[in-house]
């Protein structure tokens, strides 16, 4: 498990390594927000929680963000690992099925990578509809194409904490927390908005 590392503003900004984010503490970097007592660090004259939360000292300024590529990894997460065809989440697919890359107008027709052409599809959904367009194929799409903002392409992917959520949830809001699947934390009803 990592650290939830959020800038001086409170923005989350990662998750760094545990020993990592001992290095910034211990160096006056930054300041931890929540440890958790059961898992303590020893040196020779120290004894240290690990940090779940750290908040950094100074501002760190962040570039704008840059427009990211249509990854399989990325579009699972923004789709939530289901198919947008059949409904099914991945713990669903059959023996030998598994999530796929489908394109709304296929490559072969003039298509591209990009976020407002892909959706994800499992294999059966995937080949049913074939070289074909969704209405051409008779199949209604779940949700929309579209490209996910920023907190969704980072955080979505990351295995957070109900701790780290929480100050997900405190900088972002709950819609975001929803949209990073904020009923696996619990955290729905008692999040905080901003």
């Amino acid at each position: 498990m990592g650290c939830l590392t959020l800038n001086a503003s409170y923005e989350p900004l990662t998750i760094v390594p545990v020993q990592r984010a001992l290095r910034l503490v211990i160096d006056r970097k930054a300041e931890a927000l929540e440890v958790d007592e059961s898992r303590p660090f020893r040196s020779e004259r120290l004894v240290l929680p690990a940090p779940i939360v750290i908040r950094l000292v100074k501002y760190v300024h962040v570039p704008p963000r840059f427009r990211r590529h249509v990854t399989n990894t990325f579009l699972f997460a923004r789709d939530h690992y289901t198919c947008q065809y059949c409904g099914r989440h991945r713990r669903e697919l059959g023996h030998r099925e598994f999530l796929t890359r489908d394109h709304l107008l296929p490559m072969c027709r003039g298509g591209d990578n990009t976020w407002d052409n892909v959706l994800t599809a499992c294999t059966r959904c995937n080949h049913r509809k074939g070289n074909q367009t969704p209405e051409e194929a008779h199949m209604k799409p779940l949700g929309l194409a579209r490209e996910p903002n920023h907190v969704e392409l980072v955080w979505a992917v990351r295995k957070v904490t109900p701790v780290q959520a929480k100050y997900i949830a405190m900088f972002y809001g709950r819609d975001v927390l929803k949209a990073l699947g904020a009923d696996d934390y619990g955290l729905a009803a008692r999040a905080e908005p901003n």
